[in-house]
């Protein structure tokens, strides 16, 4: 799958979000139509998501959408769902296409989660809007420290109701510019609160829009490796190394991207950042190449469900991980020199002296060098 992030500025300041921690300059960039297509076209993947910031804020999103739909690509549109319902009629439904609505969980937890009130419910109007007109759409539940599996379990109910899709699901990836730091999962948490919520999901056929083995995972029954290159992101600064949640690095290309970087440097065990990680963007490769091998494996946790009462795999060793090292304010400075150097410099001000054949004086007008 393509990561496709044409903007990082978003309508919401979510506490456990470090997507948009950045200057204004920044915020303020965009990736052009061809830029995007150009992506797609680098990358190859028969599947792209676009995120962001949030995608509806930026311009030319149904022009990119429309292109990567001509090519026959499937595309995920993640959005908070503020601006859906003004933007939808730039849209059309397609098998090729499904909206990706942000919710994480029920009315209280998901307006604590995005810290602002109202979100729920404007969302899920959208939702019901967009079900209506005939678009495909799945819902994206990110889920912190101190979720009720209870709470989870009625929520996925609730949106199975409405209709939805698909739910796809993960815990919250740690990122180190989040303002909440507080309510991330560690591993063993993770494990346990999945473990929990697809106990309780037993026979309600809920749908996910995520690989059987990636979910057996959550629940703490497979001993899987990160696969950063899995799923590589393409954003305003380039190709982001080593992966769509841990940026520590550019590349021009897509190929420099998967030949220069240092893989094996990241993931669970190899480095610091990465211990607590069990996010789909870095499993769910290892999943779906583990159902490759093992087909009878995923047949059995798709019929039956992920084990719930086993005990849990072993956990990967932190033992040898390298220290984390910490590069935001350098890669920041990097962009915005960068930005400063292709901006156009200001016309300068002259001042022209424009004269009538019978006026008696000159009068002096300001313009510009191009005037």
């Amino acid at each position: 799958m393509l990561m496709l992030e044409p903007l990082f500025r978003c309508n919401l300041a979510c506490a456990g979000c470090g997507k948009i921690d950045y200057p204004a300059a920044i915020l303020n960039q965009r990736m052009t139509v061809q830029e995007c297509l150009d992506a797609d076209a680098e990358a190859g993947a028969p599947v792209i998501a676009v995120a962001g910031g949030e995608p509806l804020l930026h311009k030319e999103m149904p022009e990119i959408i429309r292109g990567l739909i001509a090519r026959k690509k499937y595309v995920y549109l993640c959005t908070n769902a503020l601006l859906l319902e003004k933007k939808m009629d730039e849209y059309e439904p397609s098998p090729f296409f499904s909206w990706d609505v942000h919710l994480d969980g029920d009315k209280s937890m998901h307006d604590s989660s995005v810290c602002q009130d109202g979100v729920y419910e404007r969302a899920v109007a959208a939702i019901k809007k967009a079900k209506a007109r005939g678009f495909r759409l799945s819902i994206n539940c990110t889920l912190f420290d101190g979720a009720d599996p209870k709470r989870v379990a009625s929520f996925f109910d609730e949106v199975m109701a409405m209709g939805v899709d698909g739910i796809m699901t993960a815990p919250g990836y740690a990122y180190e510019r989040a303002p909440d730091q507080e309510h991330f999962l560690n591993r063993q948490k993770t494990k346990q609160l999945f473990r929990d919520i697809f106990r309780l999901g037993k026979g309600k056929k809920w749908r996910f829009t995520q690989s059987p083995l990636f979910l057996n995972f959550l629940a703490g029954n497979e001993q899987y490796h990160c696969t950063p290159w899995g799923k590589p992101l393409r954003n305003v600064f380039g190709w982001q190394r080593p992966c769509y949640l841990l940026g520590e690095g550019y590349a021009k290309s897509f190929k420099e991207l998967m030949d220069d970087t240092k893989w094996d440097d990241y993931g669970t065990g190899n480095y610091e950042k990465c211990a607590d990680c069990m996010v789909h963007s870095g499993y769910e490769s290892t999943a779906v190449m583990d159902a490759v091998r093992r087909p009878w494996h995923i047949a059995k946790v798709a019929l039956f469900g992920p084990e719930t009462e086993k005990p849990m795999a072993p956990e990967i060793s932190l033992a040898n991980q390298r220290p984390a090292q910490y590069v935001f304010a350098q890669q920041v400075e990097e962009q915005m020199a960068d930005i400063a150097a292709r901006k156009p410099a200001k016309a300068p001000r002259v001042k022209v002296i424009r004269t009538e054949a019978k006026a008696e004086t000159a009068e002096p007008v300001e313009a510009t060098a191009a005037d």
